[in-house]
């Protein structure tokens, strides 16, 4: 059974479908209740990085997903659910977030249109990552976004994409990994990655 958290900032459904289009069983988790019989866990969102972190203190939900995570359990971030993983987004001040990846995450530079919306490729830096698993190197996906993640230890990046310069679009570490895209959005190439986290673990 995957959990996808429902914190009032994600695009549930969409998620949800894609998921379901791959083989999988779902749950919208809402209530720490929920997460019984979970067995991976999605954090989507749409939005910044503080009312969400304020959102997932207020449901309860900091402690639950980083005991999660802990205990090995696949999990996965997706946009602004991916950024939630590090510990700390320069999006209204310094916020604080989860703190399960060690890094930042930071405002594109004005050199390049803010947001970045749209298509944009992947480069594949860690060829074992079961997320890029069935993924061609230079496979399109779509991003909206207008921050992105800086991890302070590079070989958790997965897939790196040039926007102005290269950037984190995706990590994996054992059991967390993170996309700064959208899957649900991103066709074949992400009901692939939908279907490696699927089947993983």
């Amino acid at each position: 059974m995957i959990g996808i958290i429902d914190y009032g900032m994600g695009n549930l459904r969409s998620v949800q479908k894609a998921l379901e289009n791959v083989g999988a069983s779902t749950r919208i988790v809402t209530r720490l209740h929920d997460l019984e019989g979970v067995d991976k866990l999605v954090l989507p969102g749409v939005g910044a990085m503080k009312p969400a972190m304020e959102r997932l203190e207020a449901l309860k939900f900091v402690d639950a997903i980083r005991s999660f995570v802990a205990d090995g359990r696949p999990f996965l971030g997706i946009c602004l659910g991916f950024q939630l993983l590090f510990d700390v987004s320069r999006e209204g001040g310094d916020v604080k977030g989860l703190g399960v990846l060690h890094g930042s995450v930071e405002r594109f530079p004005d050199t390049v249109k803010v947001p970045q919306m749209g298509w944009n490729q992947l480069r594949i830096v860690q060829k074992d990552c079961l997320l890029c698993k069935g993924v061609k190197d230079g496979a399109f996906v779509y991003f909206a976004h207008s921050y992105y993640a800086k991890p302070d230890d590079l070989q958790v990046t997965a897939t790196l994409t040039d926007y102005g310069f290269p950037y984190t679009s995706s990590v994996c570490r054992g059991n967390v990994w993170g996309v700064q895209f959208h899957p649900e959005k991103s066709q074949a190439v992400g009901l692939r990655i939908l279907e490696n986290f699927v089947v993983c673990g």
